[in-house]
């Protein structure tokens, strides 16, 4: 269970953005969702086969916590961590106890009443994506560059030129950047659409096989495979 929940905190609480997930589970499957404080991520997870701890459906709060907990060097080796549950059966939280038993902490769940008020939120619809493709190290590293070359600039624009998909930063007037993401993408964007610069490199360095898909409705979608689960970040376009 350590794993998986090493992996969830990575591949949440580290993009910066989600400090709270509902878990809904069953002997079939384990799901994870949640939403970025500000509503630029909306994350829908599964792990590869189900997690037999996390029956039920619960929030976890606090995620950074979490973190910390998991990380401590006194539960790093032969560490118990262990699911409780109230008397109805309803998972409650988890215990912390070290090799010697002598260092213990616990950290507790949100029901499922309080988790499922705090993610209240419209279901993505679908769309239509124009272009899948798998993003290279490189182009990560490249995109790097171009965010810190352009510190100032909250967001980059996207744009197809050529059959060449291409980043933007900044306004010609003034200072300004771009690059190309992926060489000769099938499809185009007839919108010019603008993204989060620090959530896409934040999921874009989150360990794991990656997918990136875009969509000329305003949607961008990025899968990361980690091996444990699969999860999906979709972003809805911001207005420039």
């Amino acid at each position: 269970m350590r794993d998986h929940l090493l992996d969830l905190v990575e591949h949440t609480h580290d993009l910066g953005c989600i400090d709270l997930v509902k878990i809904v589970g069953d002997d079939k499957t384990t799901t994870i969702s949640g939403i970025a404080s500000d509503v630029s991520v909306v994350l829908q997870a599964q792990y590869a086969a189900p997690v037999a701890e996390f029956m039920g459906t619960f929030g976890m709060p606090n995620l950074g916590k979490l973190k910390i907990l998991l990380n401590l060097p006194e539960y790093r080796e032969n560490a118990e961590l262990a699911i409780t549950r109230r008397e109805d059966g309803t998972p409650e939280g988890i215990t912390f106890q070290n090799a010697n038993k002598d260092f213990r902490n616990s950290y507790r769940f949100m029901s499922s009443q309080i988790v499922n008020e705090k993610l209240k939120t419209a279901k993505f619809r679908g769309v239509t994506w124009q272009m899948e493709f798998e993003p290279t190290v490189a182009a990560i590293q490249r995109l790097r560059m171009q965010a810190q070359a352009n510190a100032e600039e909250p967001s980059f624009q996207v744009r197809v030129d050529k059959g060449d998909l291409k980043f933007h930063f900044g306004d010609h007037s003034s200072h300004a950047g771009e690059f190309v993401f992926q060489a000769g993408v099938t499809g185009t964007l007839k919108h010019t659409w603008a993204w989060p610069v620090a959530q896409v490199q934040n999921i874009l360095a989150l360990t794991g096989d990656k997918v990136m898909r875009i969509s000329d409705e305003g949607a961008a979608e990025i899968t990361v495979d980690s091996g444990l689960a699969m999860y999906t970040y979709i972003m809805p376009a911001l207005t420039k």
